[in-house]
């Protein structure tokens, strides 16, 4: 076996990358004040220290890397994302509200808005001297956003728009920077121009002046104490004729001229309302980054503690470490080995994010750690509004970079889905495994429970998100088979099916031996398998509902726990080619352990999903009786690894919590 020291050095740097220097500044912020947040602390007294700390962060320009060099950024998206990801290490109300100010707010202005825009906020927003709001989601409608009841009417006369909360359950909800800081906010709401309604638009609206009072027809109640997230000021905001300036509406899509006449680039309202909300989905990967941080706060305190803990052991003998029990190796070791997984996706995506909005043509990369505030099923669209697959609702882009960034969207949906999951699931395997210690509160482990369990909901919720995967999986599906009768694409699926059934090896479905059942190769082709006939059915079983009459919406809402099912193994498809990739590339001496890990993830997700693998035939009874062997035999190999693997995520003592066993 390897020495501990050096592998645990080789994993520190190689996982630090890229941006390690970056990382490592953000991690040394986190070890003092005001980063370190008391145990025991009132809402108040919570919520100053977080804006304190957030005045350190855009001291340092921190908060600005993903703006242009002009307004004190650097342009990085990537870069953005590494600070969100480290944040996400120390309180997570510092975390949030750093998202909601320099990603939601100032992402919405950078993204949204045009030059003038720029110029008038963004210089503010990077400094803090502009503390403002990211007002999507309502009382009635969380994730239906193009359901949106907030209006905004523009009055010829005044050439000025009208802000309307039409009734209380249109009111703004779960506002990040609402009850208390903010000053101005960005605004969605319907865009009416004489007769016409345009859909939902983005304006930025003063909220309060500089001393802090609400300025007239804005209405602002404090959501009050929280399941967590509570350093964080979330409101809820009502308009009653509120008059916006034309020049306060973030016209990068759309306008409306001094003689009240409505243009927009994008002749498709429906094409239109999905490139505003794309050019957001730096978001999803920023909470997917911080889920994966967090789990590993929690794995890596209860690791450390279960190799020192001892309890019972041989009859007349000492003591053994609790982390010596299988059963407790299999409670520990598989989330290790899924929070190694999904380090190495958020990592690809971002990169490949970065990258393709760097080198847009004409257009601003996204900003990076948006974070969001705690806001069920923030900036979402109606699922099954958008699932018939017409024209108007799913935009095709022209384009290799446009056809990357969908990929990249539907990517960010599912894995944002998959590692706030399993960030809940870490946590809470871990907060057991360390018995009544887990429930002491300085582990971190219970406030970090607490405080990501949103992380499920906002951003989208995550069964909507996963139904979005699906979505973009069986419109690239409808796009492979392009104007086909009826009868030819029944055809084509069933062929396509046979094929995959082929690959399905009949000596494949009983091979037992460990070489087989550790074989890379054999681990993709399972779960290409699965992602491949999941598509596939769920296409046939789609096309027979229609088929037989039922209206889409209908169709599509019958088969939504597939549709779910579909996108989960797709995206566990797409992690399981970085883990494998990301061990690939490591360092000579972190190599061997990376690859075992990278094969106790895809035989635990093959456990896991084992129902279904001897449903479709893949496995036979006697070789899924195997693969849960061989679990528990890696588990066993990994052991002695352990508590290097999650030294080797680098979180310093100061930050990661108490561990003691006293």
């Amino acid at each position: 076996m390897p020495s501990a020291t050096p592998l645990r050095q080789s994993l520190a740097d190689y996982l630090a990358e890229p941006h390690a220097d970056l990382r490592g500044r953000v991690v040394e912020l986190l070890r003092s004040d005001p980063f370190q947040i008391p145990l025991e602390i009132d809402r108040p007294t919570h919520r100053a220290r977080v804006l304190d700390a957030l005045r350190v962060l855009a001291a340092e320009g921190l908060g600005s890397l993903a703006y242009p060099e002009a307004y004190g950024g650097q342009g990085a998206p990537g870069r953005a994302i590494a600070v969100f990801e480290t944040l996400a290490l120390g309180d997570t109300s510092i975390l949030v509200k750093f998202g909601v100010q320099f990603g939601l707010w100032g992402g919405s202005v950078y993204q949204l808005g045009t030059e003038s825009h720029h110029e008038r906020w963004l210089r503010g927003i990077a400094t803090l001297d502009i503390p403002g709001c990211y007002a999507m989601t309502e009382i009635g409608h969380g994730s239906n956003v193009r359901g949106l009841e907030t209006t905004a009417t523009w009055n010829d006369e005044a050439g000025a728009f009208v802000l309307q909360t039409p009734h209380p359950s249109a009111g703004k909800e779960w506002i990040g920077n609402a009850a208390l800081h903010g000053r101005m906010a960005t605004v969605f709401a319907q865009l009416r121009v004489g007769a016409d309604d345009h859909g939902v638009h983005a304006l930025v609206v003063p909220i309060r002046d500089e001393g802090g009072a609400l300025l007239p027809g804005i209405r602002i109640e404090d959501n009050g104490p929280k399941v967590g997230l509570n350093g964080v000021d979330n409101g809820r905001i009502w308009f009653d004729e509120v008059w916006v300036p034309r020049e306060n509406l973030l016209d990068r899509f759309a306008t409306v001229t001094e003689e009240g006449r409505y243009e927009s680039p994008i002749d498709s309202a429906g094409r239109r309302f999905f490139t505003m909300l794309g050019t957001l989905v730096a978001g999803r990967i920023s909470i997917a980054a911080a889920s994966v941080s967090a789990a590993k706060v929690g794995l890596a305190v209860a690791v450390r503690y279960s190799e020192d803990r001892r309890q019972f052991g041989p009859d007349d003998g000492l003591e053994v470490p609790i982390l010596d029990y299988e059963s407790h190796q299999r409670r520990l070791l598989p989330r290790v080995a899924e929070t190694y997984a999904l380090h190495f996706a958020v990592r690809d995506l971002a990169e490949r994010y970065a990258s393709v909005v760097k080198g847009r043509a004409g257009d601003r990369p996204g900003h990076g750690g948006t974070g969001s505030e705690a806001a069920p099923g923030e900036r979402e669209d109606s699922v099954t509004s958008t699932l018939s697959a017409s024209d108007e609702q799913v935009p095709r882009r022209e384009g290799r970079s446009d056809e990357a960034l969908r990929e990249i969207e539907a990517g960010a949906a599912g894995l944002k889905a998959l590692a706030s999951w399993h960030a809940a699931r870490a946590l809470q395997e871990s907060r057991e495994a360390m018995g009544g210690r887990g429930y002491h509160a300085g582990n971190r482990i219970g406030r970090l429970r607490s405080d990501t369990d949103v992380f499920a909901t906002f951003e989208g919720a995550n069964p909507v998100l996963l139904q979005l995967v699906a979505k973009s999986l069986l419109t690239a599906y409808r796009e492979e088979m392009g104007d086909l009768s009826v009868v030819d694409i029944v055809r084509y699926v069933a062929d396509r099916a046979g094929t995959r059934v082929r690959g399905r090896n009949p000596v494949a479905t009983r091979r037992t031996d460990p070489e087989h059942l550790r074989d890379p190769e054999y681990h993709l082709q399972a779960f290409e398998y699965r992602a491949e006939r999941l598509l596939e059915s769920a296409a046939r079983r789609l096309k027979a509902l229609i088929d037989d009459g039922v209206e889409p919406f209908e169709a599509f809402n019958r088969c939504q726990d597939h549709l779910e099912t579909l996108a989960v193994a797709h995206t566990e498809w797409a992690v399981l080619r970085t883990f494998q990739a990301g061990a690939a590339g490591a360092p000579e001496e972190a190599r061997p352990v990376l690859q075992d890990l990278a094969r106790l993830y895809a035989l635990e997700r093959m456990e896991h999903d084992r129902a279904w693998f001897l449903e479709a035939g893949y496995v036979e009874p006697v070789k899924s009786r195997a693969v849960r062997a061989e679990v528990g035999a890696l588990c066993r190999e990994l052991r002695d690894h352990a508590r290097v693997l999650v030294d080797g995520w680098g979180i310093p003592d100061a930050v990661l919590g108490a561990v003691d066993v006293v």
